[in-house]
């Protein structure tokens, strides 16, 4: 047997190890039905604009990236974004969705659209505090 470390560790490898750790995790538990989710603006041009992705799990969306060009903030589109993700998951039966971000302005952004936070991390990175955010539609039994 031989150890590697750092770079010597192929991209390949440290796909494998996240696939058989959320492997193990599901395994663990009943009824996965995990589906990816997503949605993108694309300009006249086919440039992408803005768009977001995640996951729907457990009756959950997990909403883990949603960006908007930087010449485009302001104008909506990042709620644009989030409403079409919800209403897919909706359409799923998810009952409530997850949102983690570093940004205040992002984490007030998302209160303005019914998310609650849940939790903080107060220098997760040096100057930056990790918001943990949820939105219920149907509470759980």
């Amino acid at each position: 047997m031989r150890w590697c470390a750092d770079n010597e560790v192929p991209a390949a490898a440290l796909q494998a190890i996240r696939d058989a750790v959320v492997l193990h995790g599901r395994q663990q538990t009943q009824g996965s039905d995990a589906q990816d989710i997503a949605c993108a603006l694309y300009d006249d041009a086919g440039v992408l604009v803005a768009g977001g992705c995640g996951r729907t799990e457990f009756q959950r969306l997990y909403v883990d990236y949603l960006w908007v060009h930087p010449e485009r903030r302001g104008e909506g589109l990042g709620g644009d974004v989030l409403r079409r993700l919800e209403a897919q998951a909706l359409r799923r039966g998810c009952l409530d969705a997850l949102i983690e971000t570093l940004l205040d302005d992002a984490a007030a952004l998302y209160e303005h659209l019914g998310y609650a936070c849940i939790a903080h991390v107060h220098d997760f990175v040096p100057g930056f505090t990790r918001h943990t955010l949820m939105k219920v539609w149907r509470p759980r039994d």
